[in-house]
């Protein structure tokens, strides 16, 4: 049925492509004029001119067009594709990109990255995360990317709080194509992409594009197979002065749980690519036996209609309206579970346990409308008022699918929790930039936001939510000032300076979490930084360093441990910083060689941190400041491009420093062997070294009208390099006589039950092919 769908879109657009040249033809001798296809392409991108950074706003970032997006775009997920930006970390569940991934700018965590497409937020409302995973090759999609790293600019949705991910959907285009994207390589992976567009044809008003993709692969860990579906249409009216497009596109995925992750000890008796995820029991020879249905399922669709009008040379507008629509649910075998959390029981039934299965059901809704008046005089005054109201509805819900000792009041498909939560999210934002002298820009961008948070008890249990209340009702009212000079001061050279002052709400996460172990509801964050930067540009050379200070109160920040479903734990530290350099460079000496290269620098520290000891009352506080979680103070990157006719060769190269898997500071922790031996193991991701190798060449067939094509292999982890990208910790903590506190682990052998680690696969390769007619 999908090849079928495949080549349907396939004889569609070949269809519009010869269509499009017909009329083409026929206009040539007409007295109607086109559209002028510069106007349409600019008026295409006015609705995320309001969100992003220019080369005149006094903040740090960059940006990557379609064909730098293309260059790397094989079938591996948005973070990948970023990571080579400077202070960007990423991880991987399944080890090799496809699947469940994430990234880190500056050492902030997801949930803290504001990410939109077209100026409409994307991150979900509850966790404030992009589920990459919901949204398989969407980067095919994508005209152009901006990553604003700390406060950023004033944007619509979830808060910015350590960076911003600006995405402008693909033009429609003024000429037709038709377009194939084909990938396969290691641990099965695979991409298969049709894309094609209708151009504009006829009077130049109207046109068509879109996309359908599928990527799949068993990933480098064991089971965590992945296949996503994916489609992006979009449709357009376009005059000289008004651009009015229609844009869906949906994402389907099955995901095979790859998120507990594995112990050292764990990976070094069963192998490297160990996955506990769905242990069920071992079979009569004693080999392990998994469930094979425990999965991550989802679809999400989006919808956009976007309306931008230039008024005149100097004003115009953008609105749009949006809707995204989320149903999935995951599938988990559970051993030996006491059912009195699952069902009603008798008195006879209270102490019974079973193994069982569940699913945890999501269903939600997410609307609004952003809208944004740009002014610019042509004479160093450019005004932006702008701002946007979303609102999300979602229903969480839990089913009892099997159990194996059934008691009386089970039946099919048991609802054993039923829980509803919404979220208002809205913002007003103005921005002027200024020339007050030749050269010398000022900047001021003040927002301000407020967001209604209401949830039934964040709970997942039988026995929850008895009353329907909402438990949960919060409101936050937010000012986010921002302020900067941008000086030219001689001919390619640039400085600036910025201060900005942000703050963020709770996600639903540390609401549950807190509420269910008792504690505290949690604090919204507030986030001073202060920029400071010089950039030098010429035709072959250019360079760049950018310092940053990020002074935190109740800043949530990663504590390394995982929630009862896998998700990382986050937590209020009262006093907390980030400070670093950025460095970037770029040199091209000749045509055929270009060198591009940036590096961090950074500190990143909690105070007065404290823990609780293994009696499970003892808090002690930790003398000194300690190393920020998942914060490693050097990120290095990179790429070296030779080009020679069609021929490419591009080497990319990182390095990651050491990153700690606590806030508390502690590199190892004391533990037993097997025999009850002291042993050590870490608490760190440690330090790697990564390249690959991309490879590729470009040629044309104008015989056949094939007017591009690219073949190319690229090389992943060529060194083939043993690192962790991600990981989880949760040790005990003892006090010895001398007052000293060591972390230790009593839970099982060596560092099992206390950390896990998520393992990227060593050297692997991807082969590719692009077919543009």
């Amino acid at each position: 049925m999908k090849k079928t769908f495949i080549f349907a879109m396939l004889l569609v657009a070949a269809n519009a492509m010869a269509t499009g040249e017909q009329t083409g033809e026929m206009v040539a001798g007409s007295a109607t004029q086109p559209v002028d296809s510069l106007k349409t392409v600019k008026l295409q991108g006015v609705q995320v001119r309001s969100t992003r950074a220019s080369k005149k706003t006094p903040m740090a970032f960059t940006d990557m067009n379609r064909d730098q997006i293309k260059a790397v775009n094989y079938g591996q997920d948005v973070p990948y594709l970023l990571s080579l930006t400077p202070s960007v970390t990423i991880t991987s569940d399944a080890g090799n990109g496809i699947g469940y991934t994430s990234l880190r700018v500056r050492g902030t965590a997801a949930e803290r990255i504001n990410i939109t497409a077209n100026g409409v937020p994307l991150n979900d409302a509850e966790s404030n995360s992009v589920f990459w995973v919901n949204m398989g090759d969407f980067a095919s999609s994508v005209q152009s990317m901006q990553i604003q790293r700390g406060v950023g600019t004033s944007t619509n949705g979830a808060g910015a709080f350590g960076a911003t991910i600006n995405m402008q959907t693909e033009n429609i285009g003024t000429k037709p194509y038709v377009g194939i994207d084909l990938s396969a390589g290691s641990y099965s992976s695979n991409k298969e992409t049709v894309r094609f567009s209708t151009g504009l044809p006829g009077e130049g008003h109207w046109g068509l594009q879109g996309r359908v993709s599928h990527i799949g692969s068993k990933g480098y860990i064991d089971r965590a197979e992945t296949k996503l579906y994916s489609y992006f249409l979009q449709g357009g009216y376009f005059d000289d002065n008004r651009a009015v497009k229609l844009i869906t596109w949906n994402g389907k995925e099955e995901t095979y749980h790859a998120w507990d992750y594995a112990s050292h000890y764990a990976q070094d008796t069963y192998g490297r690519t160990y996955n506990p995820c769905g242990y069920m029991d071992t079979d009569a020879n004693g080999n392990a036996i998994y469930y094979d249905k425990q999965t991550d399922n989802y679809h999400q669709q989006n919808y956009q209609l976007v309306w931008n009008e230039q008024f005149s040379n100097t004003l115009s507008l953008n609105a749009a309206l949006h809707y995204t629509r989320g149903d999935g649910y995951y599938e988990q075998f559970k051993g030996n579970k006491k059912l009195k959390d699952y069902l009603p029981l008798t008195a006879a039934e209270k102490g019974m346990k079973s193994d069982l299965v569940r699913q945890k059901k999501m269903a939600n809704d997410f609307y609004g409308a952003v809208a944004s008046l740009l002014y610019d005089n042509l004479n160093g005054l450019d005004i932006t008022i702008g701002g946007g109201w979303n609102h999300y509805d979602g229903d969480h819900f839990g089913l009892l699918t099997w159990v194996k000792n059934a008691p009386t009041a089970y039946t099919s498909n048991y609802k054993y929790y039923d829980t509803n939560a919404r979220k208002t999210d809205m913002n007003v934002y103005g921005k002027v930039n200024y020339q007050l002298l030749v050269g010398l820009n000022a900047y001021v961008d003040l927002q301000y936001r407020h967001v209604g948070m209401k949830m039934q008890e964040p709970c997942d249990w039988y026995g929850c939510n008895t009353t329907g209340d909402y438990i949960i009702d919060e409101k936050y009212d937010f000012f986010n000032p921002k302020f900067g000079l941008n000086y030219e001061f001689a001919r390619n050279h640039r400085a600036y300076a910025s201060y900005a002052i942000a703050h963020k709400e709770p996600v639903r996460n540390n609401f549950e979490n807190n509420y269910n172990a008792g504690s505290p509801m949690p604090r919204y964050e507030k986030l001073n930084d202060l920029e400071v930067g010089y950039k030098y540009l010429s035709s072959t050379f250019s360079a760049g360093i950018n310092a940053y200070w990020m002074d935190y109160k109740d800043q949530f920040v990663l504590t390394g441990e995982i929630d009862a479903i896998g998700e990382a734990v986050t937590r209020n530290l009262p006093k907390s910083y980030r400070m670093g350099v950025e460095v970037e460079a770029a040199w091209q000496p000749v045509e055929w060689f270009r060198w591009d290269a940036n590096a961090t620098f950074s500190k990143n520290r909690v105070k007065e941190m404290g823990v609780v000891l293994e009696d499970g009352v003892t808090t002690v506080t930790l003398n000194g400041e300690k190393p920020l979680a998942f914060s490693p103070d050097i990120i290095a990157n990179s790429i070296m491009t030779f080009s020679y006719g069609g021929a490419k060769a591009a080497l990319q190269c990182q390095y990651v420093g050491d990153q700690y898997l606590t806030n508390t500071g502690y590199k190892e922790m004391l533990c037993k062997d097997a025999n009850g031996n002291d042993t050590y193991e870490t608490l760190l991701l440690k330090n790697h070294f990564l390249a690959n190798l991309d490879l590729s060449y470009t040629f044309s067939l104008k015989a056949i009208r094939l007017k591009e094509a690219t073949v190319g292999v690229t090389f992943y982890n060529l060194l083939s390099q043993k690192f962790d990208n991600n990981g989880w910790a949760a040790p005990q903590y003892r006090q010895l006589t001398d007052g000293s506190v060591i972390a230790v682990n009593t839970w099982g052998v060596r560092d099992d039950g206390a950390v896990g680690f998520a393992p990227s696969a060593p050297f692997n390769w991807m082969a590719h092919l692009s077919l543009n007619f």
